[in-house]
């Protein structure tokens, strides 16, 4: 008896021991607060949604989202420019905290990083040379069409091109700054953007107009954090919410796209 209770005492000791050693995890939330300060990656090639000022400060709207999420968190924010193809590495190699990009929802990309529910809702379009004459998707047959090197347009684009054999004359570019530009100089007779981004580029170049909306479902976006994390993903996904019921969402919309917010409840499904 006596040695059955001195071996309880010495693995209970040795519990008791382990637990004291092994250091509280923490997750995301707590290091954000404690570090006093939220990384946000933002696209800043994206106007009115991500874009630099006339004082080359950081704006638009998913720059006040950042904001916002760091005002509730009552942190200080930090924007970290991104180009579309460095979003989800951002967040993999621990160099933002969220990243707020119009990034897609993926089923792919869920295998890499994690996802709230839609923030934002995008649908692809075209932006077109005057003088192509392109005014509807299938006259894109023959032409230059560029779009930047990791977005759901390029995606969803080379996935029709390939089957129809137009993928010859694809332009990828790393910024869609520069896919405008290629368009505005005749490099490029389409460049494929979307609906928010249109009326700030045919409002830049006098070349270039807007052109067809492009034929794939609507783009649901979502905000970005690390995918194994869920209490993050659950504050970020409460914050998503709070953004709509205090009206913040539809403000910011009006202020840089202007008009009505889409709806972002989806047809079936809770949210």
């Amino acid at each position: 008896m006596f040695n059955r209770f001195m071996k309880a005492l010495v693995v209970g000791a040795g519990v008791a021991t382990l637990f004291a050693q092994s250091p509280a995890q923490a997750d995301k939330l707590d290091d954000v607060i404690d570090n006093g300060e939220l990384r946000c990656g933002v696209v800043l090639d994206f106007p009115p949604i991500g874009y630099r000022d006339s004082n080359n400060e950081p704006a638009g709207f998913d720059v006040e989202y950042c904001q916002d999420l760091a005002k509730a968190l009552e942190v200080e924010a930090k924007i970290i420019p991104a180009t579309w193809a460095e979003r989800l590495p951002l967040i993999v190699t621990n160099r933002a905290d969220v990243v707020f990009g119009a990034t897609s929802d993926s089923l792919a990309r869920a295998k890499t990083v994690g996802f709230t529910i839609p923030y934002a809702i995008y649908f692809a379009q075209a932006i077109v040379g005057k003088d192509t004459g392109v005014t509807t998707f299938e006259d894109l047959a023959g032409k230059r069409v560029a779009a930047a090197v990791g977005t759901a347009p390029e995606q969803e684009y080379l996935k029709i091109a390939k089957e129809r054999g137009w993928d010859k004359d694809y332009q990828g570019y790393q910024s869609e700054n520069e896919v405008f530009l290629a368009v505005a100089q005749g490099k490029a007779d389409v460049g494929l953007t979307t609906n928010t981004a249109v009326k700030p580029v045919v409002d830049q170049y006098e070349t270039v107009i807007a052109g067809p909306r492009m034929p794939w479902t609507t783009d649901y976006t979502s905000v970005v954090g690390p995918r194994k994390d869920v209490s993050w993903l659950n504050y970020l996904n409460l914050f998503v919410t709070h953004q709509v019921r205090s009206g913040r969402y539809a403000e910011l919309w009006g202020k840089y796209v202007g008009g009505d917010a889409p709806e972002l409840r989806i047809p079936g499904v809770m949210y």
